[in-house]
């Protein structure tokens, strides 16, 4: 049997992507690595429900239980170690992590920004923040971006990029659905088969 890269997921929210990465486990796109848990830092976000009904260990981690941004990162590090989890998946995670939780993980947490980076991206830029500006701003192209996570806000190498056009009358919202159909649900499984595969090779899991 195949060794794979275990994965943990990051959200905060409904997780529609952590939902694209599950199907792409399913069907084959995802093959290198395995979703090992998924943690929201959001307590009874649907995210967590989607982890349970397929079978995937959940938790809860709050930076207002935890009492510091150094306590939660410790948890999120401790469930990390308990898990022997190779690489973090940030799935619509609206929480910064500091330099000295990424540090831990170089080249070991991705995440998907909803346009071209550099474009709309940095402090601030999150969620319907981002199509709005981009329309306000009055862009013909957009699109998702997957990159490395470090301490730079948005700031990590870029992994993969897809395009998608803005098209007249659109919203905020339908762009950003647009936008997650187009480019999210796609570039993300993709680029985490990337790197779980890189990993598995560096772990001689592969040759």
């Amino acid at each position: 049997m195949l060794t794979k890269a275990n994965i943990a997921v990051l959200v905060s929210g409904g997780g529609t992507n952590l939902q694209a990465l599950i199907d792409a486990q399913s069907n084959g796109v995802l093959k290198s690595g395995e979703i090992k848990a998924v943690i929201s830092n959001r307590a009874g976000a649907y995210a967590l429900t989607r982890a349970e009904k397929n079978g995937i260990p959940a938790f809860t981690v709050t930076k207002k239980e935890c009492g510091s941004q150094q306590a939660f990162e410790e948890r999120l590090t401790e469930i990390m170690k308990e898990n022997k989890i190779d690489f973090i998946v940030l799935a619509g995670f609206m929480s910064i992590l500091s330099e000295n939780f990424t540090a831990q993980f170089p080249s070991r947490i991705i995440n998907v920004h909803p346009s071209l980076i550099p474009s709309f991206c940095g402090k601030g830029f999150y969620g319907l923040h981002v199509h709005e500006a981009a329309l306000s701003y009055g862009v013909k192209i957009t699109g998702a971006t997957v990159h490395f996570v470090n301490e730079v806000c948005d700031g990590g190498k870029i992994i993969m990029q897809k395009a998608v056009e803005v098209e007249d009358g659109d919203t905020p919202e339908i762009l950003q659905k647009r936008v997650m159909e187009q480019a999210e649900w796609i570039i993300l499984p993709q680029a985490a088969e990337k790197v779980s595969e890189k990993i598995c090779r560096q772990k001689g899991f592969i040759s």
